[in-house]
């Protein structure tokens, strides 16, 4: 029976006096008055919270389930629990994932007890055949298990962003689904936290060890976890880490997970945050129908862990990774339900804002760190105030240390401008505006309110206080807080980690996929009725309007009926291949002034009037950027144009950023994602393309900087066109437009540039750059010549979607889940950027090293020979139809995608053909598109790796196998 919603026996006008509200005698809630999200707050009897706002922009919901535990509640003998258990969540119940759940429990328990025995075991012939063992139970459970048939659940119905993730305080599950389906979301989901059922164990394992793996060469996360440490050593915050230590994930127990989700997957430990499309009386009424049975537990354990001490001298530890160095400073802080957060958040921004902080003129603008920021980190226990910086060539961290120090002093002196206060709570206010347009922002301020244990009330009245604050409060808060011998630092160091274990892949039977089963549970989702949503395409010439400023400088508008935030560009269809000095002057921009205003002073004028700017230039077009409120709008842009037209060459800030240049460019050859992603470029474009052309060493000293100011005073000159998003009227627009942009009469055509020219694979080949990790990373690339053609593009996206798309594709299914060879993988077949380029069919995937050649095999056996399974297809075909019918494209993504349309040649929503075509679409189709456009490819791999560790001798068995250096791949 439906456990009723707590109610009040107070009169409607009472519950409104003290801000409750009742849509009926049933069900009450909580309000606060002048809340931008207009929340309801509803409790269940048994505990539940269940927080809406209601958004009618697209007919879609954005749904967190939010459980109050995380890293910070793992046994100690089993860290990473937490995080191990939310990728449990995903397997399934007794009811769906299974096919006789009766039969396969009995294999499920014995592989549980065979888990005890095998964590509890310490010699290592012995651990091998217990493993053995695992293996094979598990691979006669698989027998009746339906892998991933809660993604299945979710394709159904035609939900988007199908993850979770999980921090010390919250473990979270996240899904974007469409209005129309409310009950069977509902239904699901209850059933998932009701009657969870641990499967597929021990290849969900390996895809948790790889995430562990990949994160032990992301030198972020090591300091991170350094500095929590240091700061709380008597708190779970500091003493363990949330994915836990490689030797607790090599011996978990599934034993303690069941307990730990019975104990803490509670309603009384839970929220359901909600934002969009719902009326909220018909979605409380369905959430009590299926959550309201569920059981409390009235017993929570507390974490008491033991006060922490006062720091009185510097804490110091040290991080060793393969990354560039740098240093980290932090200071302890209340919870983040305190209101010393606040004003936290304020003395941050007067710090660092980006624009106009102490750090921002005088170390950033100043050229006097290659690197310089600050950040509150807020939890819900305590929080951490973080100060972090890079050296410059030739610098010390201790140097950098002393700047950062430098900065709080003035800050504690009060030797700042208050006129920042005003600022800044003016562009906390646009950071606010442009939350509430995300359905995802606006529930997961929800997720933080409950997570940290704040009232809504406060939440929303935050502003309110903060703008309250004087100067004389932020020196006081400093002076208290913030002193020169009460934090900890971390010298990120560049070495080998001593703490890095190397741990060989264990043996493990591919389980069987059972890809055309379905559970009795799937087939009645997929047999309800739910009022059909209709599509809405895009109609460019209603959806958009075309204008003409002076000298027929076309504008495309789009009006902002939401908020005061404005977004103009100018469009300039030429970049970095028409000139590689371009994103040099973008870059010199920054440190530039004008014949009467320092860098300093219009940087601070910007950020006073909550607006900002960015010159980007890539390698096709070229993007000028001004946004913020538009109430500003007009000033924004006379000085965006003064700056333009008027900028004054600095000699002494070209030399330090060409000395800051160089240094970057040699720490980027120490990080491993842009390592492969130089590896990929080079494999597709070969050893001259878009990335490797810019300015050499010897052509930044030698250049003169005028010539880059004159760059940046000539660029209005070359014909383009503008771009708003914003409330003005068009002729207010265009008024402003005509008054201010400094273009002569005639504008000049854009240079010629180079043609860079992607790389056919006619045979294959293998790339190998070098990285020591105790990962890789590879792709495979594969380009034909096929050039652009919209007529096979509804089956190339059906065959992606059915191949490599989500989680119910076959990629994820074979690699992942089968095989637990990797944390991620993908492959597909790409469209070109433009029509001038080709078609390229990829894979990628990032494993451990002695998984390689696994994941070579398996990716070109399901690559040439597909998997066929009507069942999978036909969810691939439901939730694509499901996505374009309640997919909605606004504000200003039309204007990109009218852009984006032309740019392909087309003037028509390309959307429109897809929904068309996919509606008869077959799983024969996928199979003629596979046999046309994949099957038979050759392949350029390109693998990111340390050498010593890869099966070299196999891997020439696949193609000649070319080595290249950092220098290679880089271009210097």
């Amino acid at each position: 029976m439906n456990k009723r919603i707590r109610q009040f026996g107070f009169s409607l006008l009472l519950l409104a006096t003290l801000g409750l509200g009742s849509c009926s005698s049933k069900y009450s809630y909580e309000t606060v008055p002048n809340d931008p999200l207009q929340a309801r707050i509803y409790t269940l009897d048994n505990g539940l919270k269940v927080y809406m706002t209601v958004n009618k922009d697209e007919p879609r919901i954005q749904t967190y389930i939010a459980v109050r535990v995380g890293g910070k509640n793992d046994p100690a003998e089993t860290t990473g629990l937490a995080h191990y258990f939310e990728h449990l969540m995903f397997k399934g119940t007794n009811h769906f994932g299974t096919q006789n759940y009766e039969v396969e429990k009995p294999l499920l328990d014995q592989i549980e007890q065979t888990f005890e025995v095998y964590r509890k075991t310490t010699d290592e012939d012995q651990r091998k055949a217990i493993y053995h063992t695992i293996d094979s139970l598990s691979y006669e459970a698989s027998k009746y298990a339906i892998p991933n048939e809660y993604d299945k659940l979710m394709a159904a119905i035609g939900a988007n962003g199908t993850n979770a993730y999980t921090s010390y305080d919250v473990t979270c599950y996240t899904e974007d689904i469409p209005s129309n389906e409310v009950e069977n979301w509902a239904k699901i989901q209850a059933d998932r936290f009701k009657n969870c059922v641990i499967r597929g164990f021990h290849t969900e394992l390996e895809t948790v060890y790889e995430e562990k793996n990949m994160s032990l060469t992301q030198d972020s996360r090591k300091v991170y976890e350094q500095t929590l440490a240091a700061l709380f050593p008597h708190h779970p915050y500091g003493t363990q880490t949330v994915l836990g230590t490689q030797e607790d994930l090599k011996n978990p127990s599934i034993t303690n997970i069941k307990n730990y989700f019975k104990t803490w997957y509670v309603p009384n430990n839970m929220a359901i945050c909600l934002s969009g499309d719902f009326d909220p009386d018909q979605m409380i009424a369905t959430i009590d129908k299926y959550f309201g049975d569920m059981q409390p537990n009235p017993n929570l354990p507390k974490l008491n862990p033991g006060k922490e001490a006062p720091i009185t001298t510097p804490i110091v530890r040290e991080v060793f990774g393969p990354e560039a160095e740098n240093v980290s400073l932090a200071w302890r802080f209340p919870g983040a339900a305190s209101k010393d957060i606040e004003t936290l958040q304020i003395v941050s921004q007067i710090l660092y804002n980006g624009q106009a902080g102490l750090i921002d003129l005088d170390l950033t603008q100043q050229q006097k760190t290659l690197l310089a920021y600050c950040y509150p980190m807020t939890m819900s226990d305590y929080s951490a105030f973080l100060m972090a910086g890079r050296p410059k060539a030739g610098q010390t961290l201790d140097e950098v240390k002393d700047l950062l120090l430098g900065e709080l002093k003035k800050l504690r002196d009060g030797d700042f401008d208050e006129s920042l206060l005003e600022a800044n709570i003016n562009n906390f206010k646009l950071y606010q505006m442009k939350q509430l347009e995300s359905n995802d922002a606006r529930a997961d301020w929800f997720v933080q309110s409950f997570i940290n244990g704040s009232q809504w009330a406060d939440e929303v009245t935050a502003l309110d206080r903060m703008a309250k604050l004087t100067k004389q409060d932020i020196v006081d808060f400093a002076n208290k807080y913030l002193k020169d011998d009460n934090y900890a630092i971390i010298y990120k160091r560049q070495g080998k980690d001593p703490n890095e274990k190397k741990i060989e892949k264990p043996q493990i039977t591919p389980i069987v996929m059972n890809r055309d089963t379905a559970s009795a549970f799937l087939k009645e989702i997929q047999a309800s009725k739910v009022q059909p949503i209709e599509p809405v395409f895009l109609d460019f010439s209603k959806d958009l309007t075309q204008l003409k400023a002076k000298d027929d400088i076309p504008v495309i508008y789009r009006h902002n009926s939401t908020n005061d935030l404005f977004e103009l560009i100018y469009l300039f269809d030429m970049g970095n291949r028409n000139d590689k000095a371009l994103g040099m002057a973008a870059q010199y921009l920054e440190y530039l002034g004008t014949s009467d205003m320092t860098p300093e002073q219009v940087k601070s004028e910007f950020y006073r009037m909550a607006c900002t700017f960015y010159v980007s230039p890539g390698s096709e077009r070229t993007y000028i950027v001004l946004s913020g409120l538009n109430e500003n709008m007009p000033q924004a842009v006379a000085l965006f144009e003064k700056l333009l037209a008027d900028a004054q060459v600095n000699p002494e800030a070209y030399n330090n950023l060409v000395a800051d240049l160089q240094k970057s460019r040699s720490d980027a050859k120490l990080n491993q994602s842009q390592n492969f992603s130089r590896l990929m470029v080079y494999t597709e474009w070969g050893p001259t393309n878009y990335a490797t052309n810019q300015l050499s060493n010897a052509e930044l000293k030698a250049m003169n900087p005028q010539q880059l100011v004159d760059r940046i005073h000539q660029l209005n000159s070359y014909k383009h066109r503008i771009t708003y998003y914003g409330p003005s009227k068009t002729e207010e627009l265009l008024a402003v437009i005509n008054k201010e942009h400094r273009v002569p009469d005639t504008l000049k055509d854009v240079p010629q540039g180079i043609e860079f020219k992607q790389q056919l694979t006619p045979e294959t080949k293998v790339y190998i750059a070098p990285y020591e990790a105790k990962n890789i990373y590879m792709a495979q690339i594969s380009n034909r010549g096929e050039k652009y053609d919209p007529a096979i593009e509804p089956g190339r996206k059906l065959y992606n979607e059915y191949f490599g798309g989500g989680m119910n594709s076959i990629v994820f299914q074979e690699m992942r889940e089968s095989r637990g060879l990797a944390y991620s993988a993908w492959a597909g077949m790409d469209r070109p950027s433009l029509p001038k380029y080709n078609y390229t069919v990829s894979t990628y995937i990032a494993t451990q090293n002695d998984k390689l050649m696994d994941a070579i095999r398996t990716f070109n056996d399901i690559i040439d020979n597909m998997p066929q399974s009507e069942a999978a297809f036909k969810l691939a075909k439901e939730g694509l139809i499901a996505r374009l019918r309640t997919e909605r494209i606004l504000k200003s993504d039309i204007i990109w995608a009218y852009i984006n349309a032309q740019d392909m040649g087309e003037t028509t929503d390309s959307r429109i053909r897809l929904y068309n075509d996919v509606q008869t679409a077959t799983l024969k189709d996928i199979t003629d598109f596979q046999q046309k456009w994949i099957k038979g490819r050759t392949y350029n791999y390109c693998i990111l790796g340390d050498k010593k560790e890869l099966d070299m001798e196999s891997l020439k068995k696949i193609g000649p196998v070319i080595e290249l250096t950092t220098e290679d791949i880089f271009g210097y």
